[in-house]
């Protein structure tokens, strides 16, 4: 069994209000150092399968097809052997 984690951010041409709204309340509460915050999200997943190059093709068209909007976010993902 192998897992996978997927990471996906807003592109940088794009406009994060809730990365804007956490920098400015982290400024508030007196973290100036606190430049630009990029809110993201991580998905992971547990695949029955062995094989690490076709894992990494399938969870590369779960995310295209599925997991990111790919017209706003970019995606990463890392798979890794499952330790349980």
């Amino acid at each position: 069994m192998l897992e996978a984690s997927v990471y996906i951010t807003i592109k940088k041409t794009i406009s994060d209000p809730q990365g804007l709204a956490i920098k400015h309340a982290l400024n508030s509460l007196h973290y100036p150092e606190v430049e630009e915050v990029r809110v993201g999200k991580v998905i992971q997943l547990k695949l029955n399968t062995k094989s690490r190059k076709t894992t990494k093709e399938r969870v590369e068209k779960m995310c295209r097809k599925l997991l990111a909007n790919t017209i706003i976010e970019d995606y990463r993902f890392e798979i890794k052997k499952d330790i349980r």
